[in-house]
């Protein structure tokens, strides 16, 4: 076998990676924000409790239709500040074709607080 390369990581380094299902239980416009984003505050169940992230998905998102819905994000890097909000966790998403982030989550409801395995 080769050397590893630089980009390889073992299995160990991912598991590091704490990544959860959450339900979104409010969104806002962040008009405030230097590229347009979304407020969301996510529920990941009684260990982790409620969340909030600053995301940049309002090219394909609406604050209203984003409540009761399920996304992933990392809930173990520290909070960042984004302008005047306090981004707990990162959300993830995927470009679209233009570069638009669209969100990714579970196909099927799982409970709040479940770990990506």
């Amino acid at each position: 076998m080769g050397e590893a390369r630089s980009s390889e990581i073992v299995f160990d380094d991912f598991a590091k990676v704490d990544i959860r299902a959450g339900t979104v239980t409010r969104a806002e416009p962040y008009p405030e924000a230097r590229k347009p984003a979304i407020k969301l505050w996510i529920d990941f169940g009684e260990e982790i409790g409620e969340k909030r992230s600053s995301a940049q998905i309002a090219t394909h998102y609406d604050p209203v239709d984003l409540e009761g819905r399920q996304v992933l994000a990392v809930v173990n890097f520290p909070p960042r500040q984004i302008g005047r909000f306090l981004s707990e966790v990162l959300v993830l998403g995927l470009p679209d074709a233009e570069g638009a982030i669209v969100l990714i989550g579970p196909d099927q409801p799982v409970p709040s607080g479940g770990r990506l395995s």
